[in-house]
Parts: C-alpha cells; sequence; structure tokens
C-alpha cells in the first residue's frame, strides 16, 4: 500500500486499528512513533547495485493505556513528514516490536489497517542458478524414473 492510499482511507476513518498477520488486534493505545522515508542501497549476489525507498511507519504500545491516536492525528504527522522531509508516495513498511523489531507490509480490509508477511528473495536467481519455478513432475513418472533405476537390469548400482 503506498502513502496515499493510507492518507485516503484515514480520511474516512473514525478510529484507528491496526491487526497483524495473525488477525490479533494491536492494542488500542499504540502510537506511531516515526513516519520517514528509508533508502537502502545493496548489491545483490549477483552483484547487481539496487536502490529502494520505502515509507517508514513505527508502531509502539506503550504503558499509556489513556489515549488513542487519532486518525487526523497520523494525518497531520504525515503531512508534515511529507513537508519536511520530502517524503514521496512510497510503499508503506511498517515496524512493529514482538520478540524483536518486525517488519510489514500494509494493507486495508473492513475499516482497518493490517500488517501483512514480507518474505526475504533472491534477486539475482538467473546468476544463482535457481530455476524461477519449480519443475512440475508427475508422480506416476517418478515412480517410473525410481523404478528404472532400481531394476537390477539398469547397472545404476
Amino acid at each position: 500500500m503506498k502513502l496515499s492510499e493510507v492518507k485516503k482511507h484515514l480520511q474516512h476513518l473514525e478510529q484507528l486499528d491496526f491487526y497483524l498477520p495473525n488477525s490479533q488486534k494491536v492494542e488500542s493505545h499504540f502510537h506511531v512513533t516515526e513516519v520517514g522515508m528509508i533508502t537502502k542501497n545493496f548489491i545483490d549476489c549477483g552483484g547487481v547495485v539496487r536502490n529502494e525507498k520505502v515509507v517508514n511507519f513505527q508502531l509502539w504500545s506503550a504503558d499509556d493505556v489513556d489515549h488513542r491516536l487519532e486518525p487526523k492525528k497520523l494525518m497531520h504527522i504525515i503531512e508534515l513528514s511529507e513537508n519536511v522531509l520530502g517524503i514521496e508516495d512510497l510503499e508503506i513498511e511498517v515496524e512493529y516490536q514482538a520478540e524483536t523489531i518486525g517488519k510489514y507490509g500494509l494493507d486495508f480490509q473492513d475499516n482497518h489497517f493490517v500488517l501483512t508477511t514480507k518474505q526475504t528473495d533472491c534477486l539475482a536467481k538467473d546468476n544463482c542458478g535457481i530455476p524461477a519455478q519449480k519443475p512440475k513432475v508427475k508422480l506416476s513418472e517418478l515412480q517410473a524414473q525410481m523404478n528404472s533405476c532400481c531394476d537390477p537390469s539398469s547397472s545404476c548400482c
């Protein structure tokens, strides 16, 4: 989800709720402690120089259970970050504290924001010899190969 989509949803919300990928609700007294733009410059395992940018939200649950972050307040923080930091309309990455800081994508469903899982990936599969897709094998063909290999006349032993 891009920053512009978050802003569009905030305009219509009365209450701000976030849910984890396992459907557990983030405590109602959470704070968005940071809104920023993260730039990642790196070289992938194939030697290609890459540059990625994301808008980062950091969610934090404090001991102050009497206060809630309102949609208008988050909109103000976002607009301030756009004006002061020059934040662009990029994909959102959310940091949330579990056993360690977790990184999540962001989606919007049923009038609340949902943290989505992110996966690591090899960006240079062609250089690493990793096939784009797993080859599809029919079990009947696999069984035939196994049977022929184990045949005493196959000279595989």
